[in-house]
């Protein structure tokens, strides 16, 4: 093992397609990172072994002393029970009821703090990019769903013991579309890029994007973002159906402008990441002409900088900030 004489933190980001685990010293310099795919559905106790993996193919990569672990931050994506360290549910994983704080250290030896994987990223955000020093930042996030974050005047705003924020679910117009709950209409199944490649695939298999359909078929599960970012170039009618999507999400900043009155809302995910621009000028024109008169120009929307590293740094960040703050 390398000599490191300090305590390092874990940062662990949990996605529907990945995971990646980053560790750091105590002045947030890298010591070492480990990526690898979720492999879609897996079951949750074979996911969390492979988390376990991950995290020790990193300690082995890098040298480090598993002993030498301060604390491990986890997000994960779904609702979390936040006082037991436990995923509740994971619609896009089909994970649920899984105790992923107690298996992290029963393992490891150390303390965990679990988190929403949304919250990570914002909080990340907040700590380390491009929402530093905000009063209330708001996070939304298109991907396979919609996740949303808010960091309130420095803390996670969480509620009763469970996280909360899933601006996903929230019901944004009357359309019968699904997205994996009862309630229609949400802005998950409106604006997330799954949602967006299904509205793709038809386009292309009725002729109506022709660039999209010679380098991706019709087969959603190939239609990723940066096939969209390529589509839109060449697709008028996939353009339409990004531009639709990013003035619904449009619609939702509107919605917590209303209630939360953020002084900035980060849009990340692979999906803003490709498009950002669109992205950020649409949602900002959309809400800055939605809103009360009283709340134009009282916030601003901007792209995530961190990349896939918000998630996982986050999530160390609060982990030390939590486990600080116990002492």
């Amino acid at each position: 093992m390398t000599d490191h004489p300090e305590k390092y933190w874990i940062g662990f980001d949990l996605g529907g397609t990945k995971m990646l685990a980053i560790a750091y010293d105590n002045d947030w310099r890298e010591l070492g990172r480990r990526r690898r795919k979720t492999r879609g559905r897996d079951a949750s106790d074979s996911g969390t072994a492979r988390i376990i993996s991950t995290i020790h193919r990193l300690l082995e990569e890098s040298e480090l002393d598993p002993k030498q672990i301060a604390g491990i931050g986890i997000g994960c994506p779904g609702p979390i029970d936040i006082e037991k360290g436990r995923i509740l549910t994971t619609p896009n994983l089909g994970w649920d009821d899984v105790k992923v704080g107690d298996s992290l250290t029963k393992e490891f030896g150390c303390p965990v703090v679990v988190l929403n994987d949304v919250d990570a990223g914002v909080y990340g955000e907040y700590q380390f990019g491009v929402a530093k020093g905000a009063r209330c930042v708001v996070g939304i996030f298109p991907g396979t769903g919609v996740g949303g974050g808010c960091v309130y005047e420095g803390n996670i705003l969480h509620g009763a013991g469970v996280s909360c924020m899933e601006v996903g679910h929230t019901r944004i117009s009357s359309s019968g579309r699904g997205s994996g709950i009862e309630l229609l209409g949400t802005l998950e199944a409106e604006a997330s890029r799954l949602s967006i490649a299904a509205e793709a695939a038809k386009a292309a298999y009725r002729g109506d994007a022709p660039r999209l359909k010679k380098e991706c078929g019709t087969d959603l599960a190939d239609i990723r973002s940066g096939a969209l970012a390529d589509s839109i170039e060449h697709d008028p009618a996939i353009r339409r159906l990004v531009e639709q999507a990013a003035e619904t999400i449009g619609i939702g900043v509107i919605n917590i402008v209303h209630i939360l009155c953020p002084d900035t809302i980060v849009l990340g995910g692979g999906l803003v990441e490709a498009m950002e621009k669109l992205f950020v000028d649409t949602v900002t024109s959309t809400a800055q002409n939605g809103v009360m008169s009283v709340y134009k120009d009282r916030f601003k929307v901007v792209a995530a900088k961190l990349g896939d590293d918000a998630g996982a740094k986050g999530a160390a960040a609060w982990a030390r900030r939590q486990l600080a703050d116990q002492k």
